[in-house]
Parts: C-alpha cells; structure tokens; sequence
C-alpha cells in the first residue's frame, strides 16, 4: 500500500530532512513507485507538487528537498497502486474548497464498495477509492455545515461520519484544512513530537542527520507524522487501529 507523511508546527517549518528520507522510500528502499505529491500551507495559499514518476528519481521531488518551503501544515503521499492508473489525476494528495478554505487530503488504504458521490459541488477527477472518500467527506461536511465550523464540531462530526467510510476497508488518512491536521489509522500510523531539548535525528533511508538545535528556536513545537517512522534513534508513537486525533501548533488531541 501507499504511505503518508504529515507536518503540523506552531511556526512555519521546513520539511526537508523528513522528505529525503521519505521520497527514498518511492522506489528505492521500498516499492511505493506509482507517483507522489505533496502540499504545503501558506496563509490561505496552498502549494501543491505532483509527479506520476517515482519520488526516488523524480526531478520534482529533488526540487522539494532542496527547497526550504516553510509551513505550519503539511502532507504528503507516495503511491502503491491498487485502485486507479498510474496518472496525475490518481495522484495524492488532493485538494478541494470548502467554506473558503483548500482542504488536502491524502489516503494509504484500500476501500470496496464505497457510496456513490452526491450533491452538486464534489465528484472525483481520477478513479482511485481515495478521491472519492474525500469527496465524500466534504460533501457531507457542507450538508452539516453552512458555514465553517469551530474545532470542536468539526472533530465531533469527523467521530461521527469517518466509522462509516472505514467499515469499507483501510482507512489511513490525514486531513487538514492548513490550521489542523487531522490524522486517521486504520492499520498503521506513527506520530512524534519534537520540542525542547532538541537532539540529533537520524534517518532510517538515508545516511543523514541533523542537529534539531541549529535549525530551531527553544519555542518550537513540530509533529510528524508517518506511516513507518522516518528515524532511527527518536521515539514514535504508534496510533491504535481506529483512533484519530487531529494536530493544532504541533501539539495532538485524541478524537476517536
């Protein structure tokens, strides 16, 4: 199946040294070739980069990793196919509006038998079982919602509806809106938080570290999240099969 790679910080961040070890993992250390993409949160803008080549060789990923694009929210996905062609259009993460806001969306899973897409505002671009849960998820979140709605009503409606679309197979999602990220496991998901004392990290794909106390302030705050942890002397936590918890200034919350 595919994997996930997510970032929420209290202050914009780059993702750079997460990224190399992650992109490796698109065809190189594992087999996750069918493409790959990722989002990065500016203010109201949202950056998207995508490519159908795999992330260990593309052109567009070396950009990423050598780009210090700074974010407080951010994610990213690289592609084992199961459902769809190896195209653009099947390519996570995917984007939408909803309330004024670009929503992201990215699924590692596989889902049967999903309900069709109704209403007038959402329907998939590609034939993966991921586009269509998302738009499955925003259309019933406009038919909730007017008007966006606080933290608190958004998790109790995601607690609400997210059980439905899981009960068709593997569910591991992440999805954020560019204030909160919101995380879902069905199988695997690993989470960690850094903040003072920083230390040095080390990457599991790669022969590189870094020292987190040359590139942070004592007031940061950076979650990261992963389908397989990205380090190999940091702690991560694993999630629990259907648990979400949603990420805000790079601190978690338990929803579900």
């Amino acid at each position: 199946m595919c994997q996930l790679l997510g970032m929420n910080a209290n202050v914009p961040t780059d993702i750079c040294f997460s990224f190399k070890g992650f992109a490796c993992r698109g065809g190189r250390t594992d087999h996750h070739s069918d493409g790959w993409g990722i989002a990065f949160f500016e203010d109201k803008g949202c950056r998207l980069f995508l490519d159908y080549l795999p992330s260990a060789t593309s052109p567009v990923a070396e950009l990423v990793q050598r780009y210090p694009i700074k974010s407080k929210n951010v994610i990213s996905h690289i592609r084992k196919a199961t459902q769809g062609i190896v195209n653009l259009a099947n390519t996570h993460p995917f984007q939408r509006e909803i309330w004024g806001q670009y929503w992201i969306f990215a699924h590692n899973g596989d889902l049967t038998a999903l309900p069709m897409v109704t209403g007038d505002c959402y329907r998939p671009v590609g034939s993966t079982d991921s586009e269509q849960a998302f738009c499955l998820i925003l259309t019933h979140l406009r038919q909730r919602f007017a008007q966006a709605p606080s933290l608190a009503e958004l998790s109790a409606e995601l607690a609400d509806f997210i059980p439905t679309l899981a009960a068709h197979g593997v569910f591991n999602f992440m999805l954020s809106n560019g204030e909160w990220l919101f995380a879902h496991c069905s199988t695997k998901l690993h989470y960690i938080i850094r903040q003072a004392p920083f230390a040095v990290a080390h990457l599991v794909d790669e022969q590189v570290s870094i020292d987190f106390n040359e590139v942070t302030t004592p007031n940061d705050r950076v979650a990261v999240i992963a389908t397989i942890p990205l380090t190999t002397n940091e702690t991560w936590q694993a999630m629990n099969a259907g648990e979400m918890v949603y990420f805000s200034d790079g601190q978690v919350t338990k929803v579900l």
